[in-house]
């Protein structure tokens, strides 16, 4: 006869005696414990991370909202950008435009408009891509003047008509 015959049960006959029931108990308990917080653990950590918000809940906004999920930022940001000719400070205007100008670069960069800089990309565009070419170039030149001269004058109609040509052309190619 074999020991390993009745194995299972000469395990459970061990396990069962009298001098263990309390120790198994107690390390029943522990590793019921440790389980719950192992268990409680990772779904703080998927709640407070990114990455389920990525994978389930973005994928679930654009689906019922029919708009791609970084959207909200983008206009979120235009908005900030916006708010900046509401100060009436010139500073402000020039910020306002370096920021819609880098905001358009990163806009193309993500469409996979290759380039080093956004003249660059700009110059791979076309009018039927977007309309509004000639107006963002034109844009960009200013911006250029604003970097490179710090006596560059810009008031707020000049301004508005950078941030409008910006904002058309982020409608056009669907940016917003």
């Amino acid at each position: 006869m074999s020991i390993f015959e009745n194995f299972p049960q000469n395990i459970m006959s061990f396990i069962m005696a009298p001098q263990f029931e309390g120790w198994l108990f107690i390390v029943r308990i522990s590793f019921i414990a440790l389980s719950l917080f192992l268990l409680g653990f990772t779904i703080f950590t998927l709640i407070k991370s990114t990455w389920l918000k990525r994978l389930i809940l973005d994928d679930a906004s654009e689906f019922l909202t029919y708009r791609p999920a970084g959207i909200r930022k983008i206009e979120r940001d235009w908005r900030k950008i916006t708010a900046r000719l509401d100060t009436g400070l010139e500073s402000e205007y020039k910020l306002a435009l370096i920021e819609a100008d880098n905001m358009m670069d990163e806009t193309l960069k993500r469409m996979g408009y290759g380039g080093e800089t956004l003249g660059e990309r700009l110059d791979k565009l076309t009018t039927a891509t977007l309309p509004n070419i000639e107006a963002v170039k034109e844009s960009h030149k200013i911006r250029g003047n604003v970097i490179h001269d710090p006596d560059y004058r810009l008031s707020l109609d000049a301004a508005k008509k950078v941030l409008a040509a910006y904002e058309k052309a982020f409608r056009d190619i669907d940016a917003f």
